[in-house]
């Protein structure tokens, strides 16, 4: 009888501790919001993209379009478990983009990129901390870490490029099916971010 009192009892502080974390974590919730509609959005650019590689002839850069694709929409179904788990619901939208030359395309990435590591995901770092919601902290965690990776991959994508060396570009990527971590070739054992076994991340060539 006891046992079931505590856990009765446990229940009702874990409920009780959720429903807080959602009444107060208002901008928290717009973030998510956001990075649901930003990750959504840059999946759906980047398979166009990779799309738009293929018919000019760059096939490298194309995989890697679709492996970063594949991370972005795996970043935004995180973003709205979280969301769910807080009791919030998405606005619908749809993505708006424009597509270029392969080079315009990559320089557009980068700047996307550069604009999540730098600004985005750190804003929204620092206020689901101080909001105290841990399920946000994990998933913008993940993408940011993500999204340093990409950053680097497509600029060394756009400088082979400008080289004419992109055959020299990697044919294969492996991309970890809970943080999006993207590795250029063969993954480790674990992610490197979220220690995921290599036995569950998606190959991309």
């Amino acid at each position: 009888m006891k046992s079931r009192i505590i856990l009765f009892a446990s229940i009702v502080v874990l409920l009780f501790s959720t429903f807080s974390v959602a009444k107060n974590a208002t901008k928290t919730v717009e973030n998510i919001k956001a990075a649901i509609k930003g990750e959504t959005t840059a999946s759906a650019k980047y398979a166009a993209y990779a799309k738009k590689a293929k018919e000019e002839g760059n096939s490298k850069v194309a995989i890697l379009f679709e492996a970063a694709s594949k991370a972005e929409s795996i970043h935004a179904n995180n973003h709205r478990a979280v969301l769910e788990q807080l009791d919030a619901k998405m606005d619908d939208f749809k993505p708006e983009y424009t597509v270029k030359t392969t080079k315009e395309n990559l320089e557009d990435a980068i700047k996307g990129e550069t604009y999540e590591t730098s600004t985005m995901y750190p804003s929204f770092l620092k206020t689901a901390q101080s909001e105290n919601v841990s399920l946000a902290l994990i998933s913008f965690n993940y993408a940011f870490q993500t999204e340093k990776k990409h950053q680097a991959l497509y600029k060394n994508a756009l400088e082979q490029l400008n080289n004419g060396k992109e055959k020299s570009l990697p044919s294969k990527y492996m991309v970890c099916s809970t943080c999006g971590n993207t590795y250029d070739g063969e993954a480790p054992a674990r992610c490197g971010i979220s220690m995921t076994p290599k036995e569950r991340f998606i190959t991309i060539t």
